[in-house]
């Protein structure tokens, strides 16, 4: 790519070669190279500033497949891709505040079970040990 391009990120992103799509700001060139910052100097986008290649621009390699972007586009891309990472982090929230009340949902009517089933036994202790008091009772009164 030249850096006379007036081509839009996403033309310019598509490298050759099965290189892929360069998203958002450019870390290094796909050959290892630094990426450095550079000024336009076209016609068609004069000061414009753009992302490429160390290696490229060092060379002053033009049409090449090695990386450029403009840093307009690609600081969208950075905010764009932000933006998406935080509707799914926030999607993802929704979902384990659901599973949460679930949980506590699920452990409130376990709870709930257990009591009254201690609740039922105790009463049946109860009545077995008024029962039995009752007979010792009668059978002191026997032996008496």
């Amino acid at each position: 790519m030249s850096n006379v391009s007036g081509a839009s990120s996403c033309a310019s992103n598509v490298q050759e070669g099965g290189r892929g799509k360069v998203v958002g700001v450019p870390k290094r060139c796909w050959i290892g190279e630094v990426i450095v910052a550079k000024n336009s100097k076209s016609e068609t986008n004069p000061c414009r500033r753009y992302f490429r290649c160390g290696y490229a621009a060092a060379k002053k390699l033009m049409n090449d497949d090695r990386i450029f972007k403009w840093v307009d586009e690609a600081l969208l891309d950075e905010v764009d891709y932000v933006t998406l990472h935080t509707v799914k982090l926030q999607m993802e929230m929704e979902i384990e505040k659901k599973m949460k009340m679930e949980l506590e949902k699920e452990l409130f009517e376990r709870v709930e079970d257990a009591k009254s089933e201690l609740r039922s036994r105790m009463k049946m202790m109860i009545v077995v040990i008024v029962f039995g008091c009752m007979i010792m009772f009668g059978l002191f009164k026997i032996a008496v």
